[in-house]
């Protein structure tokens, strides 16, 4: 059965290239299926798996751009994984704030680790805010350092 609600991503001319780089660095994950335009061979749609949630990219022209507005998170296990997503997809785009970067094609991720909710949203308020002030002058995410300053006493 498919997948009741999908993401659909618009691309200017590039979601063919975007869905191989995305398949290329999550595990179980695949190029479904690709519509091609009958005129040029295009890719039109391109239906893709990530870690087995299923996104459509289209091929729909220069009128729209991707926006911080919506954005993917990927939730890490442990700074490893922290390290591994955010290189690979700053490969060619940009770093931001607080775990936030755009790929080369201008779409918006959160790498966080799995414990983010636990340290800057802590049943201690202080110690909270500590981890949350540590996180505000990070682009990439670190673990230990956002312990370390939830745990200071």
């Amino acid at each position: 059965m498919a997948q009741k609600i999908s993401p659909f991503l618009w691309f200017e001319s590039e979601a063919e290239e975007a869905a191989n780089f995305y398949v290329s660095i999550f595990k179980n994950s695949e190029i479904l299926e690709v519509s091609r335009n009958g005129e040029n061979g295009q890719a039109f749609v391109v239906n893709f798996k990530l870690d087995g949630q299923e996104f459509k990219a289209l091929n729909g022209g220069p009128m729209f751009k991707f926006t911080e507005a919506v954005s993917f998170m990927i939730d890490c296990a442990d700074q490893a994984e922290v390290d591994y997503f955010w290189d690979r997809l700053t490969e060619g785009g940009e770093e931001s704030q607080c775990g936030w970067l755009k790929d080369r094609y201008g779409l918006s991720w959160q790498v966080t680790p799995s414990n983010i909710g636990d340290l800057i949203g802590g049943p201690d308020p202080v110690r909270a805010n500590r981890a949350m002030q540590a996180m505000l002058q990070m682009s990439k995410l670190d673990i230990a350092t956002l312990q370390a300053a939830y745990d200071q006493d």
